[in-house]
């Protein structure tokens, strides 16, 4: 191998380990949902990585399952995969499609990071600092309230349903 080619390889390998490798999550919620969803949510999860310059390895995808439970196939997978260290980043198309708990997210998150993987949501612009902390509180604390108040009306309308006959 000349000089030459034996620089830019040794550079594209340098380029490869230097990029950030990305796990990617996505997630819909019940069966009247579409495989679209999922589509959409890889789709823009890969255009972020992308402009990011990060390299995805590899993705888990949870279909018709609620975040509001950690009861969840390639969720408990990925979770367990971080501990193996083969990515640095979990990628979601936005926080709610990785937890509507915030204390399953807290504890996650911790687990997460202890194995050096970051969470990363690509539609939601969360910085790193002290007002990233609140802004992440934020978000999760609005998706679980959501997630309850939604239980809440879709119960009331079943009610009303099933008294109607």
């Amino acid at each position: 191998m000349s000089s030459t080619k034996k620089s830019t390889a040794t550079n594209d390998a340098t380029n490869l380990n230097s990029k950030l490798r990305v796990t990617i999550y996505a997630r819909y919620s019940s069966d009247d949902q579409r495989e679209e969803s999922i589509e959409g949510q890889l789709r823009e999860c890969k255009e972020y990585a992308e402009r990011q310059n990060m390299v995805v390895i590899s993705t888990y995808v949870d279909r018709a399952v609620s975040a509001r439970t950690d009861n969840r196939l390639e969720f408990q997978k990925m979770i367990n995969d971080s501990a193996q260290k083969q990515f640095d980043v979990v990628l979601v198309w936005k926080l709610d499609r990785f937890a509507r708990n915030r204390t399953d997210s807290a504890m996650y998150r911790a687990i997460l990071k202890r194995n050096g993987v970051n969470v990363v949501s690509a539609k939601e612009n969360i910085s790193e600092g002290s007002e990233g902390i609140i802004l992440e509180s934020l978000l999760e604390g609005i998706s679980e309230y959501y997630s309850a108040e939604l239980s809440v009306k879709v119960r009331r309308g079943q009610t009303e349903n099933a008294l109607k006959g």
